[in-house]
């Protein structure tokens, strides 16, 4: 990439110099993130019953979680997210939102949930955010059609509210499925709330930031930054998000 180019990606993010500097010391090896057990393929059930609106849906068992979708390819995964009924997002949503993106992607985008544009459009990161993201991953070299983008929930909160426990915990099987299918090399998670649910803690932004996590039962490098939304809000800390961004493309070169 030319240095020109570079500066107009890194100006889109509101960073106008970019000085190079010696290379960093190697982070420390990925420190295990308490994930799910591997569990045996289940067999295909028929989708539940839609729930009503005001219904608590019903727990699902820990161990039913990680192998609920194992075995479906990228079509029939697809079909399933589209028919779900699993939580009370499936009465408000327009459409499901599944991920878009490269299947033989080596890194994988994560946010939180779909907004307003995404359920209209039924694609994750559209809109203002999504151009930042865009601009974002050019500033590392990379292309929107290059990665792979989805979210922890497929089917917006009512309102753009944060994910309710079961709705994370019914849905994230399918990213799980996404995330076998795809294999990447890393995950870059954007944002506090996809962070903190695909990392099963509570622990804020600020402390997950500049570490190499580990996820699920195949170990997948996790690196977290901030969501771009929040960077419109906030667009004092885009230098912090850059820092996030170079520090994953050393540890996607490691892999």
């Amino acid at each position: 990439m030319s240095s020109a180019l570079r500066r107009e990606y890194l100006a889109a993010l509101g960073l106008e110099t970019w000085v190079v500097r010696a290379k960093s010391v190697p982070a420390a090896a990925p420190r295990e993130i308490s994930a799910p057990a591997e569990a045996p393929t289940a067999p295909a059930r028929a989708a539940p019953d839609p729930i009503s609106p005001g219904e608590t849906p019903r727990r699902r068992d820990a161990g039913d979680s990680t192998a609920r979708e194992a075995g479906f390819d990228w079509p029939e995964l697809k079909a399933r997210v589209a028919a779900c009924t699993r939580c009370v997002l499936c009465n408000t949503r327009t459409q499901t939102v599944f991920g878009v993106g490269s299947p033989t992607a080596q890194w994988l985008i994560v946010g939180e949930a779909p907004g307003a544009d995404e359920d209209r459009q039924g694609e994750p990161f559209v809109g203002r955010a999504g151009q930042l993201l865009n601009s974002m991953l050019r500033a590392i070299g990379l292309a929107r059609e290059q990665v792979y983008i989805a979210n922890v929930l497929k089917c917006r909160p009512p309102g753009n509210r944060d994910p309710a426990a079961d709705e994370a915990s019914e849905c994230l099987p399918y990213l799980e499925q996404q995330i076998a299918l795809l294999k990447p090399k890393i995950m870059l998670a954007v944002g506090r709330i996809a962070s903190q649910n695909l990392l099963r803690t509570d622990l804020t932004l600020g402390r997950l930031r500049g570490q190499v996590h580990a996820f699920g039962v195949s170990q997948v490098p996790l690196v977290v930054t901030y969501h771009p939304a929040y960077l419109l809000r906030t667009p004092a800390d885009k230098r912090k998000a850059w820092e996030d961004l170079k520090f994953a493309r050393e540890v996607c070169a490691r892999v």
